[in-house]
Formats: structure tokens, C-alpha cells, sequence
């Protein structure tokens, strides 16, 4: 169900947007500032996106050297092939904004680490790409708290929405009283 009046654009709609989660992977997870909240309000995504029915990817960064997608993600993603990469900006990950296009996504909400590296150059090429970029900034972490700060100014200067894990969610979900809302409310509390 859909409000009748006008919304403001950047509110996030389901049919036009898509869940990334960049990198959180073994090796690295757990030397990052509280590793435990992004892990968990990663999670909620996944399993919100998942309630929707909206497509989530997610990616590897040389995963040779650092590990698979930590445990906990890989088991909620289950059957979600993770994209590898080398390169620090998901924009070289295979054709996954080719792919994003072709689905008609035009909002990606982001999730992943470190926040000032792979997170960051991959928010500034979707934004180049024509998407609007949504930052779970609680579902987004970096080694140093001063990184993590100051990557998130530099993203909301050039144009990422910072938002919140809980704040995605119930944008996508609209309204309350139904199904999806109930079952959403359980995994955000």
C-alpha cells in the first residue's frame, strides 16, 4: 500500500532497491569498532530484505587472503553467491552494477567494511552510476574511529544518505498492520 500523497524521493521503495553488503569477511570482522552491532544490524538487513522478497549481493574482497564472509552472515545469506573482487570499489566487481541496472534498482542500501576504503569508493561509484546510496552507518564499520567519522562526512557531502539499519527497513516497508511489518518488527527489536 502506497500513501497518497506526494513522498519525498529519496525515501526508499521496495521494487527499487537492493540490499550490498561489502566485505565483511573472517580475517578482518573482528579487529573493526564494535564488530558484534555491525554483524548483528547486518543480519536484520539481510533478513529484512529477505522478508520483502528484495534482492541482496554481496561481496568478497581477495577473499584468499581474507577469508570467506564471516559465519554468521554466510548462514543468513545461505543460497547468495558472494561476488569476489579485487578491487576496493565494488565497481569492479564482475558486471554487479550492469546487474543492478538490469534489475531496475535505482536506491542500493549499503552495508560492509572498512567504511573509509571499499565502502566508501563503492558509495561514490554508485552515486557516478546514477544510484542513490542509502548507508546503514550501524551496519558499517573501519578500524579507526576517526576513518569511520570522517568517511561518513566525506559520503554525506557528496550525496549517500546516512540512515540507519532500522530507519531502511521500515522506509521499504511503508505501512504497518501487515505481515511484513510484524515480522520486520520482531527482527529489528
Amino acid at each position: 500500500m502506497i500513501l497518497n500523497q506526494s513522498r519525498h524521493s529519496t525515501i526508499l521503495q521496495r521494487e527499487k532497491t537492493a540490499l550490498l553488503i561489502i566485505d565483511i569477511q573472517e580475517k578482518i570482522f573482528q579487529v573493526m569498532l564494535n564488530p558484534e552491532i555491525m554483524i548483528q544490524n547486518t543480519i536484520k538487513l539481510i533478513e529484512g530484505f529477505k522478508v520483502l522478497g528484495s534482492p541482496i549481493f554481496v561481496t568478497e574482497q581477495y577473499p584468499k587472503g581474507l577469508g570467506e564472509t564471516e559465519n554468521r552472515i554466510k548462514e543468513s545469506l545461505k543460497d547468495t553467491v558472494p561476488i569476489q573482487k579485487l578491487s576496493f570499489s565494488c565497481s569492479g566487481a564482475g558486471d554487479l552494477f550492469e546487474i543492478l541496472k538490469y534489475k531496475n534498482i535505482k536506491q542500493v542500501a549499503v552495508a560492509g567494511i572498512e567504511l573509509h576504503v571499499c565502502v566508501q569508493q563503492t558509495a561514490l561509484d554508485l552515486l557516478v552510476g546514477g544510484f542513490q546510496v542509502s548507508l546503514a552507518a550501524d551496519a558499517c564499520s573501519s578500524r579507526k574511529e576517526k576513518d569511520y567519522n570522517i568517511a561518513l562526512a566525506r559520503m554525506r557531502t557528496a550525496g549517500v544518505i546516512v540512515t540507519t539499519t532500522e530507519a531502511i527497513l521500515f522506509e521499504l516497508l511503508n505501512v504497518c498492520g501487515t505481515e511484513e511489518f510484524k515480522k520486520i518488527s520482531k527482527i529489528v527489536k
